[in-house]
């Protein structure tokens, strides 16, 4: 078999039994096998993106599935991969900011309360000037909408 045959099996055998595609070399061949597997539904879509959304819901829903692209689709599929939830109360999604800092290799700040919000803020210019790198102040909702005592100086 071809390694992309050996990967439709592969999920064949795990009990797969949803898959979303893009289309594209090396990947292709993935889902050109996988609907060699009544057991599975698999699907083209229109991109990456909805490719992935198509995967995740079906985990969500209890079944296992699986998405395929080739490796510059996944920049494309960034959006639901780099989803994070810790509140959701004003936007569609709250987006893990500490992991695209990562792979952009660019440094975090997360303060924790208020009077970290103040001191992190100043303390991200000094390291941004310092060592000539954009610096994120991660926050979340939470620390958005919550009180606290703040020194001032």
């Amino acid at each position: 078999m071809l390694g992309n045959e050996a990967i439709a099996r592969g999920a064949y055998e795990a009990g797969v039994k949803v898959t979303s595609a893009y289309p594209g070399t090396p990947s292709t061949e993935v889902s050109e096998n996988v609907v060699k597997y009544k057991e599975i539904y698999a699907e083209w879509a229109p991109n990456e993106k909805v490719a992935t959304e198509v995967a995740i819901g079906a985990s969500m829903a209890g079944v296992r599935s699986m998405t395929m692209m080739k490796m510059v689709g996944l920049n494309v599929a960034s959006d639901p991969l780099f989803t994070d939830d810790p509140g959701i109360y004003s936007s569609q999604n709250e987006q893990d900011t500490r992991m695209i800092a990562r792979a952009a290799m660019v440094p975090v700040v997360e303060p924790s309360d208020s009077e970290e919000a103040r001191y992190f803020t100043k303390r991200a210019y000094e390291l941004s000037e310092k060592y000539d790198t954009p610096v994120i102040l991660r926050t979340t909702t939470r620390l958005a909408h919550s009180q606290g005592i703040v020194n001032l100086e």
